[in-house]
């Protein structure tokens, strides 16, 4: 459907969604359940940190607002006027800190009021690695399902409480950075947060919907720092401004994690299940209607319970190691080039590293790819077995990389756990699937399923479809 088709159907109700990933900001018009306009723009927000060294991964939130603020004023006016309900995902996990009475500073642009951020902290990503296993070790057990990792908001606190303590008392909120755009737009005293992202913080029980409150306070943890929690799919509020032309009193939902968001746009049948390979990866299948996870989490198992929605939850393999892993070898290629006095652009690498895997059908050469770790097994790096001299070209060291990325994921989610719970087939989605035909062809030949593709997966029109279906 075009824009101008969806401006012209009388009646039909204009749903924002707005996903706030890793590495960029998208903007979508949904229009009658279809997607009218959409828009995205890369963040390159990546700063370092001051207090934790290598090691932190943080992103200037001012820069995020920035590119979504670019994304919106790209979109078309008239059906920016139109729109009624505003649905947000974003990255999980993640944590930012602001000042409620000082979060941001709302001013004119072209396109209508907009605002910026003002005492607010740079964002802690889901990427952080600042929590030792030994520091994590150290810290209480949580009475939750999902055991605690770096990089979790919760830890993350935690952390700050031990090495910086002066860095909290410099705020009094905190939320991801998609619960911190709803509490600006909607001017929330508390910030309030979804049982999926409040999930993906630690230390919150998702059956009781509730923080480990008595666990946290025993140790010192700033408990008023927590957000309220609600159901997902739920109302956080209204905009208090015309927010780019959006009509002020536009219904704003609950912040929404954009692992679930991405299923939610493509997941349609319960036995398919859903394998996205974009910055990071993950494979997916819906849990029987009614299941509850195990009170505690087994500490070693590659499988976590995401809360989805209705009280239902997804079994997920969510792997650290995706694309950033291929990002990471032709940055390492590009980096070997210009040491040897020479330059190459990293699109022109990656094009030609993936033409040349394509050249070689097999590769005896065996990578672990996990230069990341995993949660379940940190301390589990990367590896290269199996080296001799006839596959060490460029084409078979990517496509046993490829391979590897794919055995990791299927190592971590079994085709015969998938086949227990009736799974018939698989859905390819994700930016790294989609621009790389080697990791499409070693998903094929891994997973015995027949792999679709072309059902697209899109954090930023899930979260619109949400706020659709709950009108």
């Amino acid at each position: 459907m075009t824009g101008s088709e969806a401006a012209g159907r009388r009646g039909a109700a204009c749903v924002l969604g707005i996903d706030l990933g890793t590495t960029s900001v998208k903007a979508a018009l949904v229009v009658g359940g279809e997607v009218a306009e959409s828009c995205s723009r890369e963040i390159r927000a990546h700063t370092a940190s001051s207090s934790a060294g290598p090691q932190g991964m943080e992103q200037n939130v001012w820069k995020i607002i920035r590119a979504l603020n670019e994304c919106l004023a790209a979109l078309p006016q008239q059906q920016l006027q139109s729109v009624r309900h505003i649905g947000i995902s974003g990255q999980m996990h993640g944590i930012v800190f602001w000042k409620r009475d000082q979060g941001c500073k709302w001013t004119e642009s072209g396109t209508g009021p907009t605002f910026e951020p003002e005492e607010v902290s740079n964002l802690v990503t889901w990427q952080d690695g600042r929590c030792s296993p030994s520091f994590l070790s150290s810290l209480p057990q949580p009475q939750s399902h999902i055991s605690l990792a770096t990089g979790f908001g919760c830890a993350t606190v935690y952390w700050y409480l031990s090495k910086s303590p002066d860095f909290l008392k410099s705020y009094d909120a905190a939320g991801t950075i998609q619960d911190y755009v709803v509490a600006m737009l909607c001017d929330l005293k508390k910030p309030l947060m979804s049982v999926q992202n409040a999930a993906s913080w630690g230390y919150f029980n998702s059956r009781s919907k509730s923080w480990n409150t008595d666990i946290l306070k025993k140790s010192g943890f700033p408990v008023h720092l927590l957000p309220e929690v609600g159901d997902p799919g739920s109302t956080a509020g209204r905009t208090i401004y015309a927010w780019h032309g959006i009509p002020k009193g536009a219904e704003v939902g609950i912040a929404l994690g954009d692992f679930q968001c991405s299923v939610y746009s493509c997941l349609t049948e319960r036995t398919d299940a859903v394998l996205n390979i974009s910055t990071s990866a993950q494979l997916t299948i819906s849990m029987p209607l009614g299941f509850q996870p195990p009170e505690t989490p087994d500490p070693f198992s590659a499988v976590t319970y995401f809360p989805y929605f209705d009280g239902n939850y997804l079994a997920v393999a969510a792997s650290l190691n995706g694309g950033n892993v291929l990002a990471t070898f032709v940055d390492v290629v590009a980096q070997w080039t210009a040491e040897l006095g020479l330059e190459v652009q990293e699109s022109t690498i990656y094009t030609k590293i993936i033409k040349a895997a394509l050249a070689q059908n097999n590769s005896r050469l065996s990578i672990h790819p996990t230069i990341f770790g995993e949660r379940h097994m940190p301390e589990q790096l990367a590896s290269v077995t199996n080296i001799s001299v006839s596959d060490l070209s460029l084409g078979h060291v990517t496509r046993a990389l490829c391979r590897g990325i794919i055995e990791n994921l299927h190592s971590m989610l079994p085709s015969e756990r998938l086949m227990e719970t009736g799974v018939t087939r698989i859905l390819g989605t994700g930016s790294a699937l989609a621009r790389n035909e080697v990791l499409r062809q070693e998903a094929e030949r891994i997973f015995p399923f027949p792999v679709i593709y072309g059902k697209d997966v899109d954090a930023a029109v899930g979260a619109a479809m949400v706020m659709l279906h709950r009108k």
